[in-house]
């Protein structure tokens, strides 16, 4: 390009973007980048050159680097219902340099020097048709509240710390809120140097999680209000994890009956009785949990465990079901077991029966503590790589159904596989059935993380 445009204020640029809102992408493709075979025209590319008249290129500052703004144009799906929206993807910053980034403070670093300000473009994402066609819907700057900012100062922290501590190949997605080290690089293979290790790390970017920008997104273009478990001071001055630490002290040893009458909770055994109990101790009645802001911007998903007197919960835990074509068609880093641990914390609330009344069948389990976790990387590369990496091995070859005097057994990774995860049915009944991809039908499946592996997690409360 041989002109660019200059810019003399963020809001000469934020006028010419949203300029654009209600047209579609290749209304903007001045270099035929979406006809390209070798070029198959990114979105963002385009926007910089029909919309913005500059050049692309990798640079190391902010995009408009005059204003200090960074631009980035991302991708939202509706819901079937066309009533709601969620982010297509995180929205990923820059390249972390092991080398050099631990050096500075927080205002110092090049997260802060590059993305202080975004223009964040969003446009909507439409499966059924060429991405020419999708419109763009709304124009931002984007600057992080008081709330969120401490939020993210404390990822950040989270992130050096490990590079300091020569852990950088151990940095996992889900170490961190709303700020995430998202792998960068062909199949996550691009390895860098760290400092203070001889250990190669995965090459990482900066990112803000998809949960984070779904959030986001919906509170800029549907004004979406949701409830937050705690105020912005409070987050300035100490971790989420720490704050739930403190709210949850005062009940810890406290039986279920006990908790249920100090907060006048209706009497009822069923699964949801948990969710209401812990939103009630928290002090955000009627919410679920996972949709509170913090929750929500965070990926954290909530779990209720409940130990044995030997510390061992009587069930192993169960995820989401199996999409076993996925399985079979997806890469390792796009799979569904990957997605789920990379990308999620988990709450997990812990209870426990006392041995005093273990022959009681009417037993009560007490409050024993919380606990803010997420896989860790080393686990996710090798244990819950293993599942993955057999069960699609299995898939390819065809899953063996055997018909026995109890049912129909298959030669899925079980509960003795590797001690961390395995494959078992969860399923309405026997009838309940999904189609694999050889054809064949199979009992509902979903994956789980072995009671024994879940009783060492939480051995510490």
């Amino acid at each position: 390009m041989e002109f660019e445009r200059h810019y003399n204020s963020i809001e000469e640029v934020l006028e010419v973007a949203k300029s654009a809102e209600g047209k579609l992408v290749k209304e903007f493709d001045v270099n035929n980048r979406l006809e390209s075979k070798k070029n198959k025209g990114g979105i963002g590319q385009i926007i910089e050159e029909g919309l913005f008249q500059r050049a692309v290129n990798s640079r190391a500052e902010a995009d408009f680097a005059n204003l200090d703004l960074e631009l980035k144009v991302t991708g939202l799906k509706s819901n079937a219902k066309q009533t709601s929206f969620s982010a297509k993807e995180r929205l990923v910053l820059n390249i972390i340099d092991y080398m050099e980034e631990y050096k500075h403070i927080f205002e110092e670093s090049s997260l802060w020097h590059k993305n202080k300000n975004i223009l964040i473009m969003f446009y909507q994402w439409i499966d059924e048709i060429s991405k020419g066609d999708f419109p763009i819907l709304k124009s931002v700057i984007h600057q992080f509240t008081d709330a969120d900012l401490a939020v993210v100062k404390q990822d950040w922290q989270i992130i050096i710390d490990k590079i300091k501590a020569g852990k950088a190949h151990e940095i996992s997605e889900s170490d961190t809120m709303y700020l995430a080290a998202c792998t960068k690089g062909a199949n996550a293979k691009s390895m860098r140097q760290q400092p203070f290790s001889d250990i190669p790390a995965k090459q990482r970017a900066y990112s803000l999680k998809s949960s984070y920008m779904t959030a986001y997104a919906r509170r800029i273009l549907m004004d979406e209000d949701v409830i937050s478990v705690f105020k912005p001071e409070e987050l300035q001055s100490k971790s989420v994890e720490a704050l739930l630490q403190e709210r949850f002290a005062p009940y810890i040893g406290r039986t279920i009956y006990e908790l249920k009458k100090h907060i006048n909770l209706a009497e009822n055994k069923n699964k949801a009785m948990y969710a209401s109990l812990i939103s009630d101790l928290l002090g955000i009645k009627g919410t679920n949990l996972d949709d509170t802001e913090e929750f929500a911007k965070a990926n954290i998903k909530f779990k209720t465990i409940r130990l044995e007197p030997n510390g061992v919960p009587r069930e192993h835990m169960s995820f989401e079901q199996i999409d076993f074509d996925r399985w079979l068609d997806a890469s390792w880093e796009e799979s569904q077991v990957y997605e789920t641990f990379e990308n999620t914390k988990f709450l997990f609330v812990v209870f426990q029966f006392t041995e005093a009344e273990r022959e009681n069948p009417n037993r009560v389990p007490y409050l024993k503590g919380i606990k803010l976790w997420n896989m860790p990387e080393q686990v996710i590369d090798t244990e819950l790589k293993d599942l993955w990496k057999t069960v699609h091995d299995i898939l390819e070859a065809g899953v063996e159904l055997t018909q026995t005097p109890r049912g129909v057994k298959n030669n899925l990774p079980g509960s003795k596989f590797n001690g961390v995860c395995h494959i078992r049915p969860k399923a309405a009944n026997a009838a309940d059935k999904v189609q694999l991809p050889d054809g064949q039908m199979i009992t509902k499946q979903t994956y789980w993380l072995n009671r024994e592996y879940i009783a060492e997690i939480v051995r510490g409360l």
